[in-house]
């Protein structure tokens, strides 16, 4: 059983959608009063001359997710949707954090029979300097300003060294079909990033490029353990038993560095004389008198989300590589890629509205998937549960009233903190049953006397056991009973690499 609460929060209505027995987390729920104070802000602005353009401002609806849970400012699993303005903080930091989403020709035999090469082949490429993705100073402004379709038109710079060998022109031209906003959001600069591009000409490694991040980020293989709708799993190259790959990454530190710049645009254009908003979250209106700065936005928010897509898309390419040195040539199709940290432009009835997504999926519909191969089926929504648990694959159902929105993973019921507290039986058990590899092999033997640092690897994989995050099956159930989304396939990990 599932059930939908709806409250006021001010001059709010907020609908939040949570499995059944389940009340909305304490701290959350005080972020989130925390957070609609923008009602407020947007009172005190709108009565400043010239600020905005018009009078249609407003909070049109915001919704909770079956994974809501406190975040740093704004709640996770929220989704907002806003007229003639927009809140940067409102997709967080990691700016176009998200999904990414492989079908492969493998069995899970193969992987298994293969894993011991697998794990220090993957914890080579992964954490011990084996990447290989040279770039020069033309790609990466490329990347940072065209996304996916700068990294097409600039590839032959790469000159097939390292991953590039992997990257074939006509194959990702495909792809990018295949990916919310084509992976490619026009920026207009790339302001701040100027040590990060380097020389123009010259091919040189970074240490950004094909990084996982930290916290529940990850690159999972799994094996589809149930079919849920035969003919959906068909169009899509879901089969029962196969192998295929999850990777959850964002855009690292040029996220971060792209949402300290847009608070500040923020802060920059604040009326003189009016009181700065108590909860510290800043909104900037698209209008006239403010375009320079709406522009400036636009440009460092697509700066980070280009270099999200393109994150993700390395982060391929290395376990393809995995893949083909210890196994031999394979199969790897995308299915899709999307983000869960980002604001998305929406025409209703011929009015324009901006939809905040802070660790939420898009799962548009058939009408909303129109003109794309996926217009017959729902956008893929990719849901992973915590490490260790069954993660889901579904199609978007275009539900307006969820705002076409699903969550991003199970949501956590512990914090960190107190995930690593206890709980010492079910971490064994844990453990005795999954397969992680991080930057630390708690086997060798030179590590035997160094408590510390085992203490410390062992706490990081606490953080992210399943006791700590809801019940997936719970929230899957939610998004079945209230039409968000519909079950594809579910799937079982062989393993997980995270740092």
């Amino acid at each position: 059983m599932v059930h939908k609460i709806e409250f006021k929060d001010r001059n709010n209505i907020i609908s939040c959608y949570l499995p059944e027995g389940s009340v909305p987390d304490k701290n959350a729920t005080a972020e989130l009063h925390q957070m609609t104070a923008l009602e407020e802000t947007l009172a005190r602005l709108t009565a400043v001359p010239d600020f905005f353009q018009g009078d249609k401002q407003r909070i049109e609806k915001i919704i909770l997710t079956p994974d809501f849970h406190k975040g740093s400012g704004i709640p996770i699993g929220t989704v907002m949707m806003t007229k003639g303005f927009a809140v940067p903080q409102a997709m967080g930091n990691d700016i176009n954090c998200g999904m990414r989403f492989y079908t492969t020709d493998l069995s899970e035999e193969q992987i298994q029979e293969k894993l011991p090469e697998l794990t220090k082949k993957l914890r080579h490429i992964f954490f011990e300097g084996g990447r290989q993705i040279p770039m020069t100073g033309r790609q990466r402004q490329a990347l940072l300003r065209y996304g996916l379709e700068g990294v097409l038109e600039t590839s032959n710079d790469g000159k097939k060294i390292g991953l590039w060998r992997y990257y074939q022109s006509e194959i990702q031209e495909k792809w990018l079909n295949r990916t919310v906003f084509r992976g490619s959001l026009k920026a207009d600069d790339t302001e701040g990033l100027e040590d990060f591009i380097g020389d123009y000409g010259q091919l040189a490694y970074d240490d950004q490029i094909g990084t996982i991040g930290g916290g529940n980020h990850f690159m999972e293989v799994q094996r589809v353990a149930e079919i849920y709708d035969g003919q959906t799993a068909n169009a899509w190259n879901i089969k029962k038993g196969a192998v295929v790959v999850m990777i959850h990454a964002g855009s690292l530190t040029i996220g971060h560095h792209s949402g300290l710049l847009n608070r500040k645009i923020c802060q920059d254009i604040y009326p003189t004389g009016v009181a700065h908003p108590e909860n510290k979250i800043y909104l900037i209106p698209e209008a006239c008198a403010v375009s320079d700065a709406w522009n400036r936005f636009r440009s460092t928010s697509g700066n980070a989300a280009n270099f999200g897509f393109a994150n993700r898309l390395f982060l391929g390419f290395m376990i393809q590589d995995v893949f083909t040195s210890v196994l031999g040539a394979c199969d790897m199709e995308l299915l899709y890629d999307a983000p869960h940290n980002y604001i998305w432009k929406k025409q209703i009835d011929g009015e324009e509205y901006y939809i905040h997504r802070k660790g939420a999926c898009c799962a548009g519909g058939c009408e909303e998937m129109e003109g794309t191969e996926f217009a017959y089926y729902g956008e893929p929504v990719m849901i992973p549960g915590s490490m260790g648990s069954s993660s889901y694959l579904l199609r978007g159902l275009g539900n307006s009233g969820s705002l076409w929105s699903a969550s991003h993973g199970a949501g956590r019921k512990k914090s960190r903190g107190d995930a690593i507290k206890g709980n010492d039986e079910a971490f064994n058990r844990f453990m005795k049953k999954f397969h992680v590899i991080t930057p630390i092999d708690p086997a060798r033997t030179d590590l035997k006397g160094r408590a510390d640092i085992l203490k410390k690897w062992e706490e990081s994989i606490r953080a992210e056991a399943p006791y700590a995050y809801k019940d997936i099956d719970e929230v899957i159930a939610v998004h079945t009973t209230h039409n968000m989304a519909a079950p594809v396939a579910r799937m079982e990990p062989i393993f997980t690499v995270k740092s």
